[in-house]
């Protein structure tokens, strides 16, 4: 009898969330928040995932969890929808023994075992769902087999200054790690955990075990389960990334990686037709620029209609900007509508909301000026100012 397997099972964390996104994830779960224009950051871990010839993943939600779900669907835009392997959307669920909410990384992981083992997986690969970044995961997977790791992880060397914010490895000239540090207060290297790990599945499964069962830990891959490895000896080796790579997980990082999108020469191209970014679009006509319209360094979705001035921002599908009406330095989601003489300058507006006539949201970008937000369906009241770095998340008519 021949026993179905795949080689690699991704295991992909959209839980979060994202609390520092504010009243970007109010509703919905941080995965899912759009980006770029026709995407959500989802839909980069996902391509990855098939672009890499890995065809099972699965999706572990928890936090507001329905439209992620809904988005994924059956995995169909992702090449996803397999009989044996696809996308599967992985929920907190009642056991038999105990259940729980997922109490953080490792331990979520750990409560879908059986998925894992379903598939019989030499490796297993580990990624978060809040990174915006191309990479071919079976790269990753050949460095991993050639060392002979019980655990890899991906790096990227990041500015020294910073590297206090991330997971840092400290490493031998031959790539392998003797000195795993969560964000140390006085790092002795900058070369950064992405939060992208494969392990030998066997080993895997035994330290999330051990985990589980040990009272103290906090169930945390980062603070627990790769620490427990390296003190035992385990085989760990460092997989260096060069190449563009974002944590989206605050306001300014979120519209940093957005602009990186624009000009003639993108920081991050994703119309990159050897890496494809798929995702789920809607039915859109195609975009309508009036005659006295002004568009500059931006990027405009499908379903957009522009009648006023747009200069160096991102709008999504179904976004309307009147005649007079000026956005710069934004990114405005799906079906906003920004009316007559209305001004919308360095803000991200979520999506369904509506500036009135007149209105102004954000300031100049400056060293002291923050960016507006706006949550979703937020409707800004006629000739109102939401001054630069406020986070509104329910309709506004003035202090």
């Amino acid at each position: 009898m021949i026993t179905r397997k795949k080689e690699c099972v991704a295991m992909l964390l959209a839980g979060g969330q994202g609390s520092r996104l504010y009243a970007l994830t109010n509703k919905i779960a941080k995965p899912a928040v759009a980006f770029g224009a026709k995407y959500r950051i989802i839909d980069f871990p996902l391509s990855n995932c098939i672009n890499s010839g890995i065809d099972t993943v699965g999706v572990l939600t928890q936090y507001e969890p329905l439209e992620l779900n809904e988005y994924i669907g059956n995995g169909q835009p992702w090449d996803l929808d397999r009989a044996f392997g696809g996308v599967h959307i992985l929920s907190p669920y009642q056991a038999k023994k105990k259940s729980s909410w997922f109490e953080g990384t490792a331990n979520a992981i750990y409560q879908n075992l059986n998925f894992m083992q379903k598939y019989n997986p030499d490796y297993v690969l580990i990624l978060s769902g809040d990174h915006i970044y191309k990479m071919d995961y079976s790269k990753m997977l050949r460095a991993h087999k050639a060392t002979g790791a019980d655990c890899t992880i991906a790096a990227i060397e990041v500015p020294l200054k910073e590297a206090s914010r991330f997971g840092i490895l400290n490493t031998n000239p031959d790539g392998s790690i003797y000195q795993f540090e969560e964000k140390p207060k006085e790092p002795k290297s900058n070369l950064a955990s992405m939060g992208i790990y494969i392990f030998t599945a066997e080993k895997l499964f035994k330290y999330l075990k051990a985990d589980d069962e040990n009272p103290a830990s906090s169930k945390d891959f980062g603070k627990d389960v790769l620490p427990a490895m390296l003190n035992a000896g385990e085989k760990m080796f460092s997989y260096r990334f060069k190449g563009y790579w974002k944590d989206v997980g605050t306001i300014s990082s979120l519209w940093e990686s957005n602009m990186d999108l624009l000009g003639a020469d993108p920081a991050f191209d994703v119309a990159d037709a050897d890496w494809k970014i798929h995702s789920r679009n809607p039915l859109a006509p195609p975009e309508y620029v009036g005659r006295n319209a002004v568009v500059h360094n931006s990027m405009i979705a499908l379903g957009c209609e522009i009648e006023g001035t747009v200069e160096n921002s991102v709008l999504a599908s179904g976004v309307v900007v009147e005649e007079g009406a000026y956005v710069k330095d934004s990114v405005i989601m799906a079906e906003t509508v920004v009316k007559k003489g209305a001004k919308v300058v360095y803000s991200i507006l979520d999506e369904k909301c509506v500036v009135e006539e007149n209105a102004v949201v954000g300031q100049e970008k400056s060293e002291n000026a923050g960016i507006a937000v706006l949550g979703r369906d937020v409707k800004i009241a006629k000739g109102v100012c939401v001054a630069g770095g406020k986070i509104l998340d329910k309709d506004y008519k003035g202090e």
